[in-house]
């Protein structure tokens, strides 16, 4: 049986990457709490093709 609760997965993706124009795409997944944060999430996480840390936002 399937956990009931406010968990759920999302995928963030580099805003800077996708303004670049480089090929490819740097996207993380992790998980929030709808309750407590419902509006999207805005993190700063490692890019692996530009190699710095970049601003990664929640995507639908």
């Amino acid at each position: 049986m399937a956990k009931k609760g406010n968990r759920v997965q999302v995928i963030m993706e580099c805003t800077e990457h996708k303004e670049s124009g480089l090929p490819g795409t740097s996207r993380y997944i992790t998980t929030k709490n709808k309750r407590n944060t419902p509006d999207r999430l805005e993190l700063k996480k490692f890019n692996s093709i530009m190699k710095k840390m970049t601003v990664h936002k929640e995507i639908k």
